[in-house]
Parts: structure tokens; sequence; C-alpha cells
């Protein structure tokens, strides 16, 4: 009887020890397990050293799927296989030949059955051109047509159309020969695909997605950043002359720090006795030639608080639709 006694004792005592124990284990601060700050720098660093890959060259690639996304990210509807063509240039078809005809393959297994983009991309350049001309016409009908074809070539240029093609990922799907892919080649590649664009859905869905794309690129932009312009008071005489206004009377309205290392001069210019224009400069012909450029961009009515551009559905436009049937 003592020894049960005992035993229960005993057992009811190690209980309370455990307890005890694992309340002290409970209540010790936990070593906190992190890495130290330097880690994800280091491998951000390493990460921008490694060369660039071809995002086909990695793990999850499907090509099929990803045209597919690309029209439904774009939220336009294009015809699968004008659109593969759409990525398919000339190189890439000739580095594949050349790279089979190495590898000692059979003369009919070495030509690619193939076709490649340059007509895709004739007709989108061709398109653009036209339907970005004719919008900056209606647009800015005092515009000579030197300065609407400055404006035009910027925006169809091969750095700003290459910019775009960047964000639209076009990189990723274009079959290049090379990689990173040449700015030529990526403006080439946005062209075709504006012209697969037009195969598939017609005119009026490519005139939304060429105006949606290029002409915010103007947000920001000067008229005389685009066009340049050797002698604008020059210009101005004439312009002024086409509609029966005496020739500009510059005067320099005033003046600070003259004497100094940073000069500033205010030039007016005067037509009839009225204010035409003002312009600042480091000295007088600059102060002069400024205040041309702000009277040209009344005249031409592209100064900085235009009218906001309208974005409402475009109609069919006819002349856009000659330039692609003719090329």
């Amino acid at each position: 009887m003592a020894s049960v006694l005992l035993q229960g004792l005993v057992v009811q005592t190690y209980r309370r020890f455990l307890t005890a124990a694992a309340s002290r284990v409970a209540l010790r601060p936990q070593p906190r397990r992190e890495n130290k700050r330097w880690v994800r720098a280091y491998l951000e660093q390493q990460r921008a050293l490694e060369p660039p890959m071809r995002r086909s060259e990695k793990p999850n690639w499907d090509y099929h799927a990803e045209i597919l996304a690309f029209s439904h990210r774009l939220h336009e509807k294009f015809s699968l296989d004008i659109l593969k063509t759409a990525f398919i240039n000339r190189c890439y078809i000739k580095s594949e030949e050349a790279r089979r005809k190495m590898l000692g393959l059979e003369k009919e297994e070495i030509a690619l059955n193939l076709k490649d983009n340059q007509q895709l991309s004739e007709q989108g350049a061709a398109f653009s051109h036209s339907y970005l001309t004719e919008c900056f016409e209606k647009a800015f009908p005092k515009i000579p047509p030197a300065g609407i074809e400055a404006i035009v070539n910027f925006l169809t240029s091969e750095e700003l159309v290459s910019y775009l093609a960047k964000n639209l990922s076009l990189q990723d799907l274009t079959l290049c020969a090379e990689f990173p892919v040449p700015p030529n080649v990526l403006q080439q590649t946005l062209f075709a695909v504006i012209g697969a664009l037009h195969q598939s859905s017609g005119p009026q869905r490519t005139e939304i997605f060429v105006r949606d794309f290029f002409i915010p690129q103007l947000i920001g932009k000067d008229l005389f950043e685009l066009w340049n312009v050797v002698n604008p008071m020059g210009l101005l005489v004439e312009e002024l002359a086409k509609r029966n206004v005496s020739a500009p009377e510059p005067r320099l309205t005033r003046q600070s720090g003259a004497t100094t290392a940073l000069p500033l001069f205010f030039v007016g210019l005067y037509c009839d006795k009225k204010l035409l224009a003002e312009g600042t400069g480091e000295t007088i012909l600059a102060a002069e030639d400024e205040a041309s450029r702000v009277a040209l961009r009344k005249l031409y009515g592209f100064t900085e608080n235009r009218q906001p551009w309208d974005y409402s559905a475009p109609k069919l436009e006819q002349r856009a639709e000659n330039v692609i049937s003719s090329s």
C-alpha cells in the first residue's frame, strides 16, 4: 500500500516538473531566423550581372499561348496565323537556315517554310504615317506641311517606335537572330503588328490602336523640339504676310543683370502697336528668336494650353485605305 502511494506521488511530482519546464521554454525568447540585409541586394546584383536570356530559353514557355495572350492583352482580335507572321523577321530565317546547314542537314530540310514580316511592316508603316498625317492636318490646320511631316517623323522614328515595342513586350515574342532585339527590328515588328491588325480587324480598329499608342507620346513636347526651324523670324514674317499682317517689330521691353555673367533680356514683338508675343534669352538675338517661336506657336495653335485631343470614335478614313491598297 505504501509503495503504491509512493509511486503515485513520484508520478505527480514528475508531471509538475515537466509542466514547469515547458512553461520556462515557452517564456524564453526564441531566436529570430532572418537573412542579413545585404543578402537580397547581393542576389539582385548577381542577377543583374547575368547575361540576357531569351524568354523562350527559360522554363514554362508556350509560344502559341503567349501569342494568344498578347492579342487578349491588347484587347484586339488578330488572326493568329497573321500575327505569328508579324513576329518573324528575315534575319531569324537566315540564321536558322545557316544553323541547319552547319548541322549537316539535307538541302530539303534546310529551307524554312516561313514567311517574314516585311510586307506586313511596310503596310503598317504606310498606314500609320498616312493616318497620323491626316490627324494632325485636321487638328492643326494652320501648321504648314513641313511641320506636320516633322511631327509624324518623330512619332514614327526608330527610337520612339522601339520604345513602344519594348513597353508592349514585343522583344519576348520577336523571332530575331540577335538578342537583345535591336531597335530597328523592334520598329519593324511593331509596324508588322499594326499591319496584321489592319488585315485582321480592319482600318477602324487600327486607327484607334495607332491613336492610343502613338499620339500620347506628344505629351510635354514642344513644337520646335520636333520641328527644327533655323530662322523662326523669317518664318513668322512669311506667316504674317499670308494673313495680310505687317512685319513684326522687335523691342527690348526689359532686362536684368546685363553686366553680369547671367544676363536676361525680354524682347517683345509688336504688330500694329499690339504686343504679339514676348520671349526671353541670354542675348537680345536669342530673346528675339524665342519671341518668334512663341508667336508661331500661337499662330499654329500648338500652345501648352491648347484643347485636349479628341478621343471620340474615329470615322473610316479613305486616305489611309488608299495608301494601303496602293502599296
